[in-house]
């Protein structure tokens, strides 16, 4: 299944606020009440747009992911256990597959792209949060050799510090 990935754009926003809706419903059905009407918002992804780093893939002109890279990362990070604090990374955030979509292998084709992207920017490491109670994300992340490396806690409990370095 190919996958072309592309810059977002505002004409994509009812998109995603649809893949984001369906997502939330799908997560609650398996028992992750890791996002809500809180977080994240559509301003949060037109934020991301106006930045140019929100990225969608499209799979037959739908979207099936979609993800923000940058170096933001909230101030909870410098509580991580950094393996090189001092290299240069890419944050990943709200990285998220349709339901339609899951069980696909796209999350891990959007990570490929992820690591790649950040390899050819010259960054050494990829950064993320993950829920602790999202087991599906843990594993995919897990598998892929993000290492664990902090612990912080957030409105909706524990979330995960991760990192990896790439060769």
């Amino acid at each position: 299944m190919e996958i072309r990935y592309r810059q977002a754009l505002a004409d994509d926003i009812q998109d995603i606020e649809t893949l984001i809706t369906k997502a939330i419903a799908h997560m609650k059905e398996n028992g992750i009440e890791q996002w809500d009407e809180l977080y994240p918002t559509k301003d949060d992804f037109m934020d991301d747009i106006r930045n140019n780093q929100l990225t969608v893939g499209c799979i037959e002109n739908q979207i099936a992911v979609v993800f923000t890279i940058n170096q933001a990362y909230d101030e909870e990070y410098e509580n991580g256990k950094w393996k090189e604090p001092e290299k240069s990374f890419n944050v990943v955030h709200r990285l998220c597959v349709h339901p339609k979509f899951q069980n696909m292998g796209i999350a891990r084709q959007a990570m490929d792209y992820i690591e790649k992207q950040t390899l050819s920017e010259g960054k050494r490491a990829v950064r993320l949060d993950v829920y602790s109670k999202n087991t599906y994300a843990n594993k995919l992340y897990l598998g892929r050799g993000y290492q664990k490396v902090g612990e912080v806690e957030w409105r909706k409990g524990c979330f995960y510090l991760m990192e990896k370095y790439l060769d």
